[in-house]
């Protein structure tokens, strides 16, 4: 895995750039010890760690101004990092650069029930949102399986999903507007508690920009009443194929669940052992379907859930009848990641999308490649959306299997672009998907998108390495490069 090669004028300057750091974020505000910074060398991607020259810990926004304005005039790269919950490697450190940790900015700095909006600094945790506001009956909708640690600007920066994401949509669906600081040191909002806002939508461009564009210091997300009623159902079958196919004959017929979540026989066993959820165990897949509204319309659905199910081959089907039981059945499958992780040393966490309609023929590939790289894999996935997880197994101690990991992770990628799909579906590119990018787009498509990167970065100092496979020097995509205030050849005339 490459990334950029470190700066040998800029480490030689370490000290020096210490100091200056320290100068702006007094105190404990600078973490230069290398032990004391090995917490920061790697994020939720762990195969892969590099410790950082030095991280700065502000709490204030003016902080993160005078940072990467200092950063921006002397050359410095500088990585962002929330919680560190990343699955793709985008807080990954370079040697030469600063993490720059927003774990300070930890307050929820208004709650607006008439607008239903909550702002938020972006150390906040996406579970302490929906904390602050659940004992007035409201909760924020998207809920990544990590949401107890995961923070809201970290969030912003994957445009992460969940489980409840396929009927209220993800990070970007929620969010109304965030202030933030670009690479030059300037402070800047977009959107507010307005539902719209004219112009570009910079706002849009910014969720899901995986620390590249500007660093996030205050959020704004929309919040909801929670649904009158919600129920679960757990229905079992003899495949994953006829699970598949039994999501897309759910959504053809019109019905949008709160969420539909689907757990292969590897990833049903290890959740049923970690949790006790009651999960049936002999079968070679699980779907969970949450129905959620008023009373009459989810009894109505779940009647036609039940008919569905049973057309498409059904071998068991448990209905909630309590908050309680609903509240386990999704506790299995919110442990699903760490419970895999009791089945094998080490593991892949993959995240790709594919039109529901492939799932069926995903699975059945995914189960091919599996004997090819001789590796096991446990699907776990947010069904309704066809964003998929595949846990690919293996033992790091083992010689060559982290490589075969990557080679099978890599397969799933490319065959989810085969399908009609995409490299991500919320977990963002990273470093791990980044050398797939030419497989979804071409050179012209990644230079149209480099091309919004220069027009906020313009030196490509934050976060490089990631996303793209080769960045190119904004000069060398066409954009006039301005030096201390000058055009090129400053004595032509100008029209």
């Amino acid at each position: 895995m490459r990334m950029p090669t470190p700066d040998a004028s800029v480490l030689a300057r370490r000290a020096e750039i210490v100091n200056a750091l320290r100068a702006i974020v007094p105190g404990e505000g600078v973490i230069a010890e290398r032990d004391e910074m090995r917490v920061y060398e790697t994020d939720a991607l762990t195969a892969y760690r590099q410790l950082p020259m030095v991280v700065v810990l502000p709490n204030t926004t003016e902080q993160v101004s005078q940072v990467l304005k200092y950063c921006n005039e002397v050359g410095i790269k500088v990585v962002p990092r929330g919680a560190g919950t990343s699955l793709s490697g985008g807080a990954l450190p370079l040697a030469d650069g600063i993490i720059l940790g927003l774990g300070k900015f930890n307050k929820i700095v208004d709650i607006d029930y008439a607008n239903r909006t909550v702002t938020a600094q972006p150390g906040v945790t996406n579970l302490g949102i929906t904390n602050a506001v659940a004992h007035e009956g409201f909760y924020y909708a998207p809920d990544p399986s990590s949401q107890i640690a995961c923070t809201i600007g970290g969030n912003i920066a994957e445009n992460s999903g969940g489980v409840h994401c396929l009927k209220y949509g993800l990070t970007t669906n929620n969010v109304l507007g965030i202030e933030m600081v670009l690479m030059n040191g300037d402070i800047i909002r977009l959107g507010g508690k307005h539902l719209d806002s004219d112009g570009y939508d910079l706002l849009g461009v910014m969720t899901g920009s995986e620390g590249l564009l500007g660093v996030v210091t205050e959020v704004t997300v929309r919040i909801l009443r929670k649904p009158e009623t919600l129920r679960a159902l757990l229905i079992g079958f003899p495949s994953s194929e006829s699970g598949g196919d039994c999501v897309a004959a759910i959504i053809a017929a019109g019905i949008i669940p709160g969420g539909m979540e689907m757990m292969d026989k590897p990833a049903i066993h290890a959740a049923e052992e970690f949790v006790h959820a009651g999960y049936p165990m002999d079968v070679e897949a699980l779907l969970i379907v949450e129905l959620d509204g008023p009373e009459a319309e989810v009894h109505h659905l779940i009647g036609e859930v039940e008919k569905i199910a049973l057309t498409c081959g059904a071998v068991s089907i448990r209905i909630s009848e309590s908050e309680d039981e609903r509240m386990v059945f999704w506790a299995g499958r919110k442990a699903a990641f760490p419970a895999v992780g009791r089945i094998s040393p080490d593991y892949l966490c993959m995240d790709g999308t594919i039109p529901r309609k492939q799932l069926p023929l995903v699975l059945t590939r995914m189960a091919e490649m599996s004997v090819k790289h001789g590796l096991r894999v446990a699907n776990v996935f947010h069904a309704g959306d066809g964003n998929l997880h595949p846990l690919i197994l293996y033992d790091a101690n083992k010689p060559g299997e982290l490589q075969a990991a990557e080679d099978f992770g890599a397969d799933i990628l490319k065959l989810c672009v085969e399908v009609g799909g995409v490299l991500t579906g919320e977990h963002g590119v990273g470093v791990e998907k980044r050398d797939l990018m030419n497989h979804q787009f071409t050179e012209v498509d990644l230079n149209q998108q480099q091309r919004v990167k220069c027009a906020f970065d313009p030196e490509a100092l934050l976060n490089p390495g990631k996303v793209f496979p080769q960045l190119h020097r904004c000069a060398e995509l066409g954009r006039m490069h301005i030096h201390r205030g000058q055009l090129p050849f400053p004595d032509l005339p100008r029209f």
